[in-house]
């Protein structure tokens, strides 16, 4: 038998934890998993709407995250944002590790329900 590198039978070397180095996620990742968490929360809108986007700064470990999102309309704006917020925090947070203390959720634009645009009288 040789010694070679396939040698299984000698202990491997442990590495004290500050020395085995560290795994970096770059921010547009991140920011593809808040975009992602979004569109759970958000839900099925109309198809004219833009799917949201977000922006992501991290820093130490830190996502400071601004997510961009259409609405339908009628709708409770502050609990459908409160939603976008609570599922973008968590999402993060399970799926990359990284604490979330503040997510804006910024409405670009709301879209009126066929429905309720038709009792109103409006088309567009």
């Amino acid at each position: 038998m040789s010694a070679g590198a396939g040698d299984l039978g000698r202990p491997l070397a442990v590495v004290p934890p500050g020395e085995r180095g560290g795994t970096r996620i770059a921010d547009r990742v991140v920011a593809k998993v808040a975009s992602q968490a979004a569109r759970e929360a958000v839900g099925t809108l109309p198809p004219d709407a833009g799917r949201p986007s977000a922006t992501v700064v991290v820093h130490h470990e830190i996502a400071h995250v601004r997510i961009h999102v259409e609405l339908d309309y009628p709708c409770d704006v502050g609990a459908r944002c409160r939603q976008v917020r609570r599922q973008v925090v968590d999402r993060v947070g399970d799926l990359v590790g990284m604490k979330v203390p503040e997510v804006v959720v910024q409405v670009e634009r709301l879209h009126l329900t066929a429905a309720h645009g038709a009792v109103e009288g409006r088309t567009r």
